[in-house]
């Protein structure tokens, strides 16, 4: 079976991306990035979602010869002009501390209303073929802001982010519930609708 290397090697991420594979019938064997013989650094120094998930596919694919797919999220926030944006992760400044990113975001939104702080998740994933052809999807999921966290499940913004259809956090929904209205699964929904790139 053809490979894929995903551009990660976490595992709820891989197994996530295994699901939409096997269940859009994709006949490809999707390995993570440290079975792929990948020893390089990828650096994400984009502007957007899009680029950043860009890099990383073609990094991998040029290094590897395989066909790479990546993808790269984060928060976007009216109120804040789009940020955090690309540097979600690390926008307190140190890269993967929830709970600083969490105080700050809540710090440049003190003061703003219920109805302005209408924010929303992005996923960007991006398919690098072996012949350089590239393909690049985006997900969104809309909600706003809390004034104070909610819920204990989950990571990142997931206590703060109030998802109105389900009257909860992403930090309160169940795995199934997240998964079913997450922007990187509206993401990968849309990129199963693709199959004939994959399969060329």
């Amino acid at each position: 079976m053809k490979k894929v290397i995903l551009a990660s090697d976490n595992a709820h991420k891989l197994e996530e991306f295994r699901r939409y594979f096997r269940e859009a019938e994709i006949p490809l064997e999707i390995i993570p990035l440290r079975e792929s013989g990948f020893s390089g650094d990828i650096v994400e120094d984009g502007a957007t979602f899009e680029e950043n998930a860009l890099i990383k596919a073609r990094t991998v694919s040029l290094a590897t010869g395989c066909m790479a797919i990546a993808d790269d999220s984060g928060l976007e926030v009216d109120a804040l002009n789009g940020a955090p944006g690309v540097h979600s992760a690390r926008y307190a400044g140190i890269h993967g501390d929830d709970a600083a990113n969490n105080a700050k975001l809540l710090a440049e939104l003190e003061g703003v209303p219920e109805e302005g702080r209408t924010a929303r998740f992005v996923s960007a994933v991006c398919v690098f073929r072996e012949d350089g052809e590239h393909l690049t999807v985006r997900g969104t999921a809309e909600g706003r802001i809390l004034k104070e966290k909610q819920g204990s499940g989950t990571f990142g913004y997931d206590p703060l982010f109030y998802y109105p259809p389900f009257g909860k956090t992403f930090a309160e929904l169940s795995g199934t519930e997240k998964n079913s209205v997450s922007h990187r699964g509206n993401a990968l929904t849309l990129l199963m609708k693709k199959r004939d790139f994959f399969l060329k």
